[in-house]
This record gives structure tokens, C-alpha cells and sequence, in this order.
């Protein structure tokens, strides 16, 4: 692709990003903003895509990276009963569930701490700043990462705006997660907006009937995020910056 190509393609992208923040902007009055956490405030999917793919193979349960990214969201009981349906037709017993999870937790761990996602901390700073609630909802478990939220963002969550795999009784693809965000933080669907970067994420919170903006941070194309409901689709957190100041006005 040449010189003037790009530009244009780039031009064009624009063009149809704006007409979409148009739409999604108009008549909104936001008083929330949830965010989901693995990759959306830390790279972290690569280690927990690794870490699944380890720990499930060791049952002979075939589980590829880029099924890690498709299952990303769900809480570890539904991963696994997942990957167990498609390789045995049933789910797995609890005691087996426990041994998995264990085994996956221990790769993980093994990994170099995950980096924050670039300029995510601007992003929420900014929220922030302009007095809007902000929560993290995730099906995550993960102590070792939980536990970071507040030590690497400070003075940014406050406490019970926090919703991970133990708030939860259905995990995501299911509404609950933000259906209990939106209760805890007192406003309507329609006064939220949810930042993912995952499709069951992104399908949790449209059949919540919030909003939402995903931020394509992993391996799968941008279509997948799409297809699942996402208003807006972008490839990093700049655009999610300059998308906010617009929005949160």
C-alpha cells in the first residue's frame, strides 16, 4: 500500500469513527464508567492465555491462545467446563476444577509481573477528573492482580466498586457482572458505559443494555469485538482518551 493509500485509509477509519461517536455521544448523560481488567488496565491476557492453555493441556483438554482470548471473561469454573464440553460432552467435577485452577494460577504466577495497558492510567485519571463513578468489572480471580488495583491506581476505585469472580454467580458472557455494577453504582443502563476488550465482555454488557466501547488490545480481529455488539471498536487507549474527553463533557 502506498504513500496516499494509507493516508486515505487512515482518513477514511476517522471519518467513520466519528460518525459512530456521533451516534453513541448523542443525548447520553454519563455518570459511570466500567472497565474490565485483564487487557484493559493490565497486559495481562498473554500470561493468562499461556498460563490456560498449560494447565488444560496437562488434562488433554486442546485449548489454543487464541481460545483464551475467545473465552477471556469467564470466570475459571466456566472456562473449564467449557473446554471440558467441547473435548468430553460433560462438565467437570468440582475437585477437578479445583486442580486446574490451582495448576494455572501456579503458570501464571511464574510470569513477569503485567505491565499497566499504555496510557490507561490517563484514561482513568482523566474520568476521574471530570467526577464520574468509575468500576472494574472482571471475571477474574486473580489475587495477585486484584490486589495491584489500588497500589497502581491510586485514588482511582473506591471501595465495593470492585466486581470479580467472587461477586458474581454467572460469570460473563452472562449480564450479571454489570447488571451488579450498575446496582452498586446507582445509575440506569443508559447512564453507563463499559470499556472491554473481550467478546464475552463486550455480549455481558450489551445484554446489560449498556454501551459499550471496546478496545481491540489482543490477537483477535477487531470484527469479532464488533459482531458481539461493541458501539465503537478502537486500537488503543489514546483513541479511548480523546473518545472520552468528547463524551464525559
Amino acid at each position: 500500500m502506498n504513500g496516499i493509500s494509507k493516508s486515505f485509509s487512515k482518513f477514511y477509519y476517522y471519518i467513520m469513527l466519528n460518525n459512530n461517536l456521533l451516534s453513541f455521544a448523542d443525548g447520553k448523560n454519563i455518570k459511570a464508567v466500567f472497565f474490565d481488567m485483564d487487557g484493559v488496565l493490565f497486559d495481562s491476557m498473554p500470561y493468562h492465555a499461556q498460563a490456560w492453555q498449560r494447565a488444560l493441556s496437562e488434562r488433554g483438554l486442546p485449548f489454543s491462545l487464541y481460545d483464551a482470548y475467545l473465552h477471556e471473561g469467564r470466570t475459571a469454573d466456566s472456562t473449564i467446563d467449557e473446554a471440558f464440553i467441547r473435548a468430553y460432552g460433560h462438565t467437570a467435577d468440582s475437585r477437578t476444577k479445583d486442580e486446574i485452577y490451582s495448576a494455572k494460577t501456579d503458570y501464571f504466577h511464574q510470569y513477569p509481573e503485567p505491565p499497566q495497558i499504555p496510557a490507561v492510567a490517563d484514561v482513568l485519571r482523566y474520568v476521574r477528573s471530570k467526577n464520574r463513578q468509575i468500576l472494574v468489572v472482571t471475571g477474574s480471580a486473580q489475587m495477585s492482580l486484584l490486589d495491584r488495583l489500588q497500589s497502581n491506581f491510586p485514588d482511582i476505585f473506591e471501595e465495593g466498586k470492585i466486581i470479580s469472580a467472587f461477586d458474581v454467580e454467572h460469570g460473563k458472557p452472562h449480564p450479571e457482572p454489570y447488571l451488579i455494577a450498575l446496582r452498586r453504582a446507582g445509575v440506569a443502563a443508559d447512564e453507563a458505559i463499559v470499556v472491554e476488550n473481550a467478546p464475552l465482555g463486550v455480549r455481558s454488557a450489551v445484554a446489560a443494555g449498556i454501551s459499550t466501547i471496546a478496545v481491540n488490545t489482543g490477537v483477535l480481529d477487531s470484527k469479532v469485538l464488533a459482531d458481539e455488539g461493541a458501539s465503537i471498536v478502537l486500537s488503543d487507549m489514546q483513541e479511548l482518551k480523546q473518545i472520552m474527553q468528547i463524551i464525559l463533557t
